[in-house]
Formats: C-alpha cells, sequence, structure tokens
C-alpha cells in the first residue's frame, strides 16, 4: 500500500507530439516505487492482410482528457498501491512505428501496478472518445490504392 504522506500525482494528456516512452515513465519515477509498469501501443505495418501506411488519431481532446482522469480515479479504487499514473494519447497522423498511447504506473509492488496498465489501455480502448482512421497503400479494389477505414475507438481486441 501506499505511504500516506505519498502525493499521488496523474498525468493525462492528448497531443499531436511524438510520445516518449521514457518521458511518461519519468513522470511517474517516485523513491516509494518498488515498479514502474507500461504499456506502449505503437502503429503496426499491417492489418488483415492489407499494408498500413499510417494510422490517423481525432479525438474530442477536454472530454477525453476528463474520461482518462476519471479511468484513474477507478484505478485508484480497484488498486490501492498505486502511486502515479500517466496515459498520453497521440492524434493526428501516426506512421508505422510511432507510438500512439503510453500508459505509466509507479506502485509499492509490481502485480498491482501490471494489473493496472492492463486495465488502464482496455478501458482506454472502451471508454475515450478517440477515433482513428486506418489508411491502406495495398488492398483497395483495384489491388493498390487501400483507401482507408474510420474506428471508433471502443472495443476490447
Amino acid at each position: 500500500m501506499a505511504s500516506p504522506a505519498t502525493a499521488h500525482k496523474d498525468f493525462v494528456k492528448i497531443t499531436p507530439d511524438i510520445i516518449s516512452l521514457d518521458e511518461v515513465a519519468k513522470l511517474v519515477h517516485d523513491h516509494k516505487a518498488g515498479a514502474i509498469s507500461t504499456f506502449s501501443g505503437t502503429t503496426r505495418d499491417n492489418f488483415e492482410d492489407k499494408e498500413v501506411k499510417t494510422l490517423a488519431y481525432e479525438a474530442y481532446t477536454p472530454m477525453a482528457e476528463h474520461t482518462m482522469k476519471l479511468l484513474i480515479k477507478s484505478a485508484r479504487a480497484k488498486w490501492d498501491d498505486l502511486i502515479h499514473v500517466a496515459i498520453y494519447h497521440k492524434i493526428g497522423d501516426c506512421p508505422v512505428g510511432e507510438t500512439s498511447v503510453v500508459i505509466a504506473v509507479s506502485s509499492g509492488h509490481r502485480r498491482q501496478g501490471l494489473e493496472a496498465v492492463a486495465w488502464l489501455i482496455d478501458e482506454l480502448k472502451v471508454q475515450i472518445p478517440i477515433w482513428k482512421k486506418e489508411i491502406y497503400t495495398n488492398g483497395g479494389p483495384d489491388g493498390t490504392d487501400g483507401g482507408e477505414v474510420w474506428k471508433a475507438n471502443n472495443a476490447l481486441p
């Protein structure tokens, strides 16, 4: 359990900038923490036999950041060992290999941090108002133009 003297800090951000896993992990660093657990989601180069060129994210930023704060509050109610929590999500273009989302949690012990990170990414995909457009380089009607597909960020994988 986190020390009562520990001031918990929460960090949420929707950004068009490149997200650094190291920078987000540093935000949650604390000398009382025995673990920093992270999740980093990146754009892969394929989806259902289509070659992905890039992803483009849009969000209703005020609502997304507010909902992220509520998710963190819920996580703290489920896992009392969390010290600091950060959730960063990219908007705009996110080419193959680039990070689109980072979640970092510091905790007294690893198990609660790892469980909280897994729960947070699953719930983020269900609850946060973020929309993703997948842009393909192939797989279109003529076999070359891949087109694009909008997807709501609202279902577990």
